[in-house]
């Protein structure tokens, strides 16, 4: 599924309505491979979002528009190693940037998913995906041992035995075996995508936004093993002193939903 884009290929598309930033990959005719200059424009966009305090969550997805089948990113346009032997290292840089922003992330994979872009896929917080979807990585067949940050990302999100089936055999996922890791909220029909993602957005954007904030940098710092207990408890005593944990137990009580504030 992809919503309709009347722009000419380009560079991914930044629109921002109601708290949630969408970031749309732009290239569909290619497949939307990632050129250089698509990294580049999302690392600006990925810095322009975080330090937008009213965006609370961003959305990553892609047009397909006028594809056979849809295909939400073939990965990274290889004739950049042409010009630079070390271009993973630079690709490195955006799902990196990506898994470290304020706002919660989304990926909305609404079309089928290749090689290093399928580390953009896993550096979001949470993710959703069309039925008939593939997921491939085929770096190891191309002789590419894979960056570092890729690597660990793997082997969080999806587990070690499906890592090891990624990169050492390159056989592609179906999305019932994307779904089987673990990885997914939801695994939509076309008809019912929108709808899962305007669901899981939903519930993302009921959460207090402090706490939201402080919550996915703790789980991300302990999943990092870089975490200070003295800092998160700190953490959780902001939280029990705010209003809007003050609004959640008051909310609670009179069985309501809650109106949270940020304060």
């Amino acid at each position: 599924m992809s919503a309709i884009h009347p722009n000419p290929s380009s560079t991914p598309l930044l629109t921002v309505q109601d708290g949630v930033a969408t970031l749309t990959l732009n290239r569909p005719e290619h497949r939307n491979r990632l050129q250089d200059s698509d990294l580049e424009a999302l690392l600006r966009q990925f810095a322009q979002i975080d330090a937008d305090p009213s965006i609370r969550v961003l959305v990553l997805r892609a047009n397909t528009q006028g594809q056979p089948r849809p295909v939400f990113c073939a990965g990274y346009d290889i004739g950049g190693f042409e010009q630079d032997a070390q271009a993973s290292s630079a690709f490195e840089r955006v799902p990196d940037a990506l898994a470290a922003l304020r706002p919660v992330t989304i990926c909305a994979l609404n079309g089928s998913l290749y090689g290093g872009a399928t580390d953009l896929f896993l550096a979001c917080d949470l993710r959703i995906a069309l039925q008939g979807v593939e997921f491939r990585m085929p770096a190891t067949a191309l002789g590419l041992h894979f960056y570092p940050s890729g690597l660990l990302r793997y082997v969080e999100r999806l587990g070690l035995a499906a890592a090891k089936r990624a990169f050492l055999t390159g056989r592609p996922f179906s999305a019932d075996q994307l779904w089987q890791t673990g990885c997914l909220e939801a695994l939509a029909a076309p008809e019912q995508f929108e709808a899962e993602l305007q669901s899981l957005l939903a519930d993302v954007m009921a959460m207090a936004p402090r706490t939201l904030e402080a919550i996915k940098r703790s789980l991300n710092e302990i999943a990092a093993g870089c975490h200070d207990p003295a800092e998160l408890r700190q953490r959780e005593h902001a939280s029990t002193r705010s209003a809007d944990f003050a609004e959640g137990r008051k909310a609670f009580a009179e069985r309501r939903r809650p109106v949270f504030t940020g304060q």
